[in-house]
C-alpha cells in the first residue's frame, strides 16, 4: 500500500525588493498563477527617494516545499534584487489597515462603538445610521473585529494587505 505524505500548510510573509518598472507586478502575479499558488495578500510601495525601487509584500500559504519553490522562483525573476521570507528570518512585525463600515441603530450602534473602543478602532466617518472605523493591527486582530461586527451590522470591509519588517536595527 502506498502512502502519500501531505505536508502541513504554513502561512508565510515574503518581501521582494524590485526595480520599479512596468510589468513587474504582472510577472510576479503570473509566477503564482502559472503554478497554482495562491496570494492571500499583496502590497506594493516605492521605497527609494528617486522612485527606482519598490518593495512588494506577499502573504501566501502552502507546504514548506512549495514556499521554498516560490522563494527560488521569485529570486530568478529579473528585476528582483532580494527576496526575504520574514516568517523564516526571525521575529517580525506585521500590520494591516482596514476600513470597516457598520450600520445600526440603538443598542447595536452603542455596542459597535464600545467594541471599537476596545479594539482601538477609530471612527473616521459617522452618520446617524452608520460608522466607518479605521483599524490597524495584525491580520488576526482585524479578522476578529470584522467577525464581531458581522453580528452588529457589518456592511463593507476594505483591507490594505499586510506589510512587515524584521525586528531590530538590521535591514532584512
Amino acid at each position: 500500500m502506498m502512502h502519500i505524505k501531505h505536508e502541513a500548510e504554513e502561512r508565510h510573509v515574503l518581501t521582494v525588493t524590485v526595480d520599479n518598472e512596468a510589468g513587474i507586478l504582472a510577472k510576479i502575479a503570473g509566477l503564482f498563477t502559472a503554478r497554482g499558488y495562491n496570494i492571500d495578500s499583496l502590497t506594493v510601495a516605492d521605497i527609494t527617494e528617486n522612485h527606482s525601487v519598490s518593495r512588494i509584500t506577499i502573504v501566501t500559504h502552502g507546504p514548506p516545499s512549495q514556499i521554498d519553490q516560490i522563494h527560488a522562483q521569485l529570486e530568478r525573476l529579473v528585476p528582483v534584487h532580494k527576496v526575504v521570507d520574514l516568517t523564516e528570518a526571525g521575529p517580525f512585525v506585521q500590520r494591516e489597515l482596514a476600513l470597516i463600515k457598520v450600520a445600526g441603530m440603538g443598542e447595536k450602534r452603542v455596542e459597535a462603538l464600545r467594541i471599537a473602543d476596545v479594539f482601538r478602532a477609530k471612527p473616521v466617518d459617522t452618520s446617524t445610521s452608520s460608522f466607518i472605523f479605521e483599524l490597524t493591527g495584525a491580520p488576526d486582530k482585524i479578522d476578529t473585529f470584522v467577525a464581531i461586527m458581522r453580528e452588529l451590522g457589518l456592511v463593507e470591509v476594505g483591507r490594505t494587505g499586510v506589510v512587515g519588517m524584521i525586528r531590530g536595527a538590521e535591514e532584512a
